[in-house]
This record gives structure tokens, sequence and C-alpha cells, in this order.
């Protein structure tokens, strides 16, 4: 089925989910939880996403807070130190991190609630323009000291070419993981980026450059993914060569992560990276990629 003629709500059931209940949370993190938001009065468990143990909004009187939890001995549990020590870099795109419980074998992370839904991806979506504005605002900001890993270190598996390593160096604090459901549109027609825990530094041109990917994913065409990629001043800066050589990167990531997580999802973003770095080596016309 191709993505593009259904719901993207439901582009991810089949994905592997670490997702369970919030019966699974211990009592003992559940009492550390409420000396930071007061007695929980209601749970609404998170409809989107998958790589969280727990996630869902707690309300304790007339305030929420969305909480994401990871059981402290899964390889995915220090996502939540990216998250935690990315977000006063990023807090003016995204939601402000209130407090971090680290006990009983759990690391839980309560951030400011925000009211949103999803991005639409789907080719004429109003979204589009809305998630490229605040790609452009991410671009130009600056890392700083962020103790995250740099792009030249994330995707070393994935390439050895070090002319190719040094393309990837850059200073700008990059998202990384563009999955629609990381882009929170508010009922003022923002976006608001969640879902820090792949945060890397980098050039800043990678970023449009992993969202072709979920564009063509979506059902647009490389030559339509790149064309809204190209709205991204960072993109247009990028150079021919430094973009063929990380679709190249990005085909084999994907595939990498298709094999060891085989499911639907990760099976058509495998087939996207394949369709775009196929595009890029079939020779992108002149000033299509600048």
């Amino acid at each position: 089925m191709n993505p593009a003629a259904g719901n993207l709500a439901d582009l991810s059931p089949s994905a592997v989910s670490l997702r369970g209940s919030w019966d699974d949370v211990p009592a003992a993190v559940i009492t550390a939880i409420e000396t930071r938001t007061g007695p929980i009065e209601q749970v609404q468990p998170a409809q989107a996403g998958y790589s969280s143990h727990v996630a869902a909004t707690v309300y304790s009187g007339h305030r929420r807070v969305f909480v994401k939890g990871l059981r402290s001995e899964h390889p995915a549990a220090s996502t939540q130190g990216c998250e935690a020590a990315v977000n006063p870099y990023v807090v003016s795109l995204g939601p402000r991190l209130l407090w971090r419980v680290e006990t009983d074998g759990w690391d839980v992370l309560g951030f400011e609630h925000l009211e949103g839904r999803s991005a639409d991806y789907r080719q004429g979506s109003e979204d589009l323009t809305l998630v490229a504005d605040v790609m452009t605002q991410l671009g130009a900001l600056a890392a700083g000291d962020a103790p995250v890993s740099r792009a030249e270190q994330r995707w070393a598996a994935q390439n050895q070419d070090a002319s190719v390593v040094e393309l990837l160096h850059g200073d700008t604090l990059l998202h990384t993981d563009w999955h629609h459901t990381n882009m929170l549109v508010t009922s003022e027609r923002t976006v608001s980026l969640v879902d820090w825990a792949t945060a890397t530094v980098g050039a800043a041109w990678i970023d449009p450059a992993c969202w072709v990917v979920w564009l063509i994913y979506a059902g647009h065409s490389p030559r339509s993914a790149e064309q809204w990629a190209a709205r991204v001043p960072a993109w247009r800066a990028a150079g021919r060569h430094a973009l063929d050589a990380f679709s190249e990167v990005l085909a084999v990531y994907w595939r990498h992560i298709a094999e060891h997580h085989p499911n639907r999802m990760t099976g058509e973003l495998r087939d996207a990276g394949a369709q775009w770095a196929a595009y890029r080596r079939s020779g992108v016309p002149v000033g299509a990629y600048g």
C-alpha cells in the first residue's frame, strides 16, 4: 500500500514497540513522579510513538505533564540523557523539560504538556511549509557545547570515506528524526519539535536531507521531496556532492534499520532511502538541489 493513500496516523502500527502500560511502572517510581507533579488523578497513554516503555500525559489537579520513561537497563535508555542534555538548547522550539526521575531501575522525563496534532507530510498539505519553517529556525541554532554525538560519529558505520565524514562536520544542533509524529502542529499553526532522542551536532543541511526520506515515505517523488527540502536555506548551501554522498549513507542506514527491526514502516523507509539514493545517482538536474 502506498503510504500516501492512507492516513499518516496509520503508517506505523506494525513497528516493533517497546511501549507497555502505566501499570508496569513500579510504585517507587510513581511516588517519585508525584513528588514533582502532585497526586496523579488521571493517566492518558500516548497514542503515537513506540520507543519508550511508557509515555503518557498525567493529570494532577489542573496541571498536565507529558511523561516518558525507559527501564534503565535497556540499551535505548541513553536517549533519555540525550533529551535531557539538549533541552536547554531547544526549548524555544519544543516543550520544556520540567524534571527527571532516576530510581528503582527507571529513567523518567517530565515535559510541559503541549496541545497539537502530528504533521501531515502528504502532497498538498499546508503543514509542509510549517515544517520547513521550523527546520529553518533550528538550522540557525548553534550547538555550542551540547553534549550529544557528532554527525561524523553518528553515521560512521554507514560510511568509511574520510572525505564524506568531513562533509558531515558542523556546529548546528540537529533533530534528525523527522517522523511526522515528532512535529506537533498547534492551533496557532506553529510546529513544536518533540522527541530529541537522536539529537546530533553536524552540518545544518543534514536535517532537510533526513526529511527527504520521510517525504518520499509519505508519497512524494524524490524530486518533490527535494523541492520541499530546498525551502530550507541550509539545503541550498550543501552542495551536490554532499547530498549525493549522504543519500547513500541514509540508504545504508535505513537498510540496516529494516534488517534489525523488520516491520512495514522500516521496510518502506528502507525503500524510500534507496529510492532517493538512486535518484541522486541518476543525475539530478543542475540547480535542482541548490
